[in-house]
């Protein structure tokens, strides 16, 4: 039985080894720009940060019981709106695309508070703030709100007394986990189109130890400080939104059916694309369908690389319809896919 299981074992080491030999493809990867996600035309210029999250005053009494029942520190919800929204102005401040960023103060908004997301802004209310400050769009902070929750546990540790002996002592351990949240919205004044409108959702701990509640609940440190820098984070975040970005994506690329692939491969390897190409171009005439099919995959891939979409299109569909490539099918709706998002970039920077 241990003979069996042991020529098994090499019979599975080899397949394996044989198998990962004779892969006919390999990977690359590549870096894509893709849209933002929130599109602010080119034409705007002027923009405005508006903080909505504030209670307005007639609300201040049921936001102040709130606070309590939530168990947050003074002025925490302010302080990290206050560093929101500076947030989002640092970030719009770096791009050259606007003349201005100022933080809009309107007390013609009403301000419900209490957390919660409140209804759009009236038409007629941004079209005079904007007037007021040369803006043609508003970011504003609709809401922000921090929930805290306090676990509590104790154990028993050993402590030296003054006498250097090791004595049993009760330790008290408090964790405080908070959650921050917030609203936000865009207004495009010129086009009288809201942009956006989202709620973002983070966590952050801190925990706390002493020999008792109250000396565990006072060794948390840093979690105000902890609170504004997440706040600071999340404004930049939510900035970054109008803003395309750029991610990495993985193709496959034949390496197997003629020397020309073989040494293509080892082109390719070395970063000589462009000589890979030379040699896969030369297989598209191959009167071997399959090897053609490949070679028209590759043209495809390296037409990917060198950002022209429409040539990548182009072979990919002989790769198909002329040689029956079922994974050129596959490829050719990630190609069509990556021009529509490509026509959206286009647009974004027009």
């Amino acid at each position: 039985m241990k003979l069996f299981r042991l020529k098994l074992t090499v019979a599975i080491l080899v397949i394996g080894t044989l198998l990962y030999s004779c892969q006919s493809t390999n990977s690359l990867t590549m870096s894509v720009t893709e849209p933002a996600p929130v599109y602010l035309p080119a034409s705007i210029k002027n923009i405005g940060v508006l903080n909505r999250s504030l209670a307005s005053e007639k609300n201040k009494s049921l936001d102040a019981i709130d606070q309590i029942l939530s168990i947050e520190g003074k002025n925490l919800d302010k302080d990290g709106a206050t560093y929101t929204i500076q947030g989002i102005k640092d970030t719009f401040e770096k791009d050259n695309q606007y003349k201005s960023v100022i933080i809009v103060d309107s007390d013609k908004i009403e301000n419900p508070g209490l957390g919660i997301f409140p209804s759009a802004i009236p038409w007629e209310t941004i079209e005079t703030v904007c007037n007021e400050n040369n803006l043609e769009a508003i970011v504003t902070l609709s809401f922000y709100d921090t929930d805290a929750k306090v676990n509590y546990n104790t154990k028993t540790i050993q402590s030296l007394n003054a006498f250097g002996v090791k004595i049993p002592v009760i330790e008290h351990q408090a964790t405080i986990t908070t959650n921050i949240k917030a609203g936000f919205r865009i207004y495009d004044n010129v086009n009288k189109l809201i942009r956006d409108e989202i709620i973002t959702d983070q966590w952050i701990s801190s925990t706390g130890k002493g020999i008792n509640p109250v000396k565990a609940i006072e060794a948390i440190t840093g979690r105000k400080e902890a609170l504004l820098q997440t706040s600071t984070n999340i404004g930049n975040e939510y900035a970054l939104r109008t803003y395309p970005y750029k991610i990495r994506v993985t193709r496959q690329y034949y390496v197997k059916g003629t020397q020309n692939f073989e040494i293509g491969k080892r082109r390719a390897q070395t970063g000589d694309w462009n000589g890979a190409a030379e040699l896969w171009e030369k297989e598209t005439h191959n009167p071997k369908e399959k090897i053609a099919g490949r070679a028209c995959y590759n043209m495809a891939i390296i037409n990917e690389i060198n950002g022209d979409l429409e040539t990548a299109i182009t072979w990919a569909s002989k790769a198909y319809t002329d040689y029956k490539d079922k994974n050129a099918l596959r490829y050719l709706k990630t190609l069509r896919y990556r021009k529509k998002r490509k026509r959206q970039l286009e647009e974004q920077s027009q």
